[in-house]
């Protein structure tokens, strides 16, 4: 069973609900409300983009809620564009400015290489975004820090000089595709890993494996594959704008049996679809 309040525990020991709410590919217009309604509904961890052009509705939905600043985690993110120490700090500014709060509690690098040049070597570039990092960190402005996309060579380049590891390495996963490789040296190395896309922006909803074991269960599949995230260790940052799917997606308590998780696990190409972004 998982509750929206339960948490992980990060490397510095600051904590993070286990149950995100992403706003990938929520426009500005629609972020607001979407956000408000994932607070009402009892979600404490919003996860937002200085790519997603949603900031400043996301930190106007998170000030106007009357929650407490304490009692909500929040995620953004520095462009995958963005190569350089002074770039990196420029644009954590802008970050800032556009949510309007006085610190968010973690801040990741989009990508390690521009989305226009995917796989392409900036292994140079990424320390010295790595120290931009851990000087936002030092400031106080960014309880946590981390990175998104990162697979195990990049993870061991920013590790080599890090003077403060990432905490976090938040990439696509959901059933069928787990990424196990860098899943495990994330983890072994003390990172968190979060996932995006844990529906495959929808694309697993029509699998009739999963149905299966949804139905015995007398769930939703997206349900099913939100806890399956969950008890893999891993953190799910589903996206929804309709408020009957936030909260369906946050109704989870059940648990899944070991012998369907190793079925699960088995699964591959279950949304038959490529890479998210």
């Amino acid at each position: 069973m998982t509750q929206l309040t339960d948490t992980y525990t990060l490397a510095n020991g600051h904590k993070i609900p286990k149950v995100g709410f992403g706003t990938w590919q929520i426009p500005a217009a629609q972020a607001k409300q979407a956000v408000s309604d994932a607070l009402k509904l009892g979600y404490r961890h919003i996860d937002t983009a200085l790519a997603y052009r949603n900031e400043a509705a996301v930190g106007e939905a998170i000030r106007e809620s009357g929650i407490s600043r304490d009692e909500i985690f929040v995620t953004s993110k520095l462009p995958a564009e963005t190569k350089s120490y002074r770039g990196a700090i420029r644009d954590f500014e802008t970050t800032m400015t556009n949510i309007g709060l006085d610190y968010i509690d973690l801040y990741l690098i989009h990508a390690p290489w521009p989305w226009g040049q995917p796989g392409a070597n900036f292994d140079t570039e990424n320390q010295a975004v790595w120290e931009a990092m851990e000087a936002i960190y030092a400031s106080g402005r960014a309880k946590a820090i981390g990175v998104s996309n990162f697979n195990v060579h990049d993870l061991k380049n920013v590790l080599r000089q890090a003077e403060v590891k990432p905490m976090v390495d938040q990439i696509q996963y959901y059933v069928g595709y787990t990424e196990p490789e860098i899943t495990q040296f994330a983890q072994e190395s003390g990172l968190l890993v979060e996932a995006y896309s844990p529906l495959a922006t929808g694309g697993i909803l029509k699998n009739k494996d999963l149905q299966a074991i949804a139905d015995r269960y007398q769930v939703s599949l997206a349900q099913l594959a939100i806890q399956f995230v969950i008890q893999n260790g891993v953190l799910p940052l589903p996206k929804a704008v309709h408020r009957d799917h936030i909260e369906n997606n946050a109704q989870l308590d059940f648990e899944i049996s070991e012998a369907d998780m190793a079925t699960m696990r088995e699964l591959k190409n279950t949304a038959n679809r490529g890479y998210f972004g």
